[in-house]
């Protein structure tokens, strides 16, 4: 490998970088509805399996939304559901995103 070819990998890799800061600066944190321990699901929607619970007063991020199961929650019913983690999901009905619609990207 030449010296060229090294500088262009380590370009590369100093892109990715700030293209991912630049993608977790935009992130937000929200609420989780007061009083309310939340499931976390390994995907968008009731049929798939708890991978943890939030205790009272978390806060999440949401990195993108997708549509899903309808379920009914303190902020109303919604077929929402945030992406906060890789491969994790909550009901955006638990979540005070000040909106009844999207308020991040669709997940892709």
């Amino acid at each position: 490998m030449s010296v060229d070819r090294v500088e262009e990998v380590e370009g590369a890799e100093s892109e990715t970088a700030v293209a991912a800061a630049a993608a977790t600066a935009s992130v937000h944190y929200y609420s989780v509805a007061p009083g309310y321990r939340l499931n976390v699901r390994r995907g968008p929607g009731t049929q798939y399996s708890v991978s943890r619970v939030l205790p009272e007063g978390a806060q999440v991020p949401i990195y993108c939304q997708t549509p899903g199961t309808s379920v009914a929650g303190p902020y109303g019913t919604s077929n929402i559901w945030d992406n906060i983690a890789n491969g994790e999901f909550v009901s955006d009905a638990y979540v005070l995103t000040g909106s009844d619609g999207y308020v991040a990207s669709r997940c892709g």
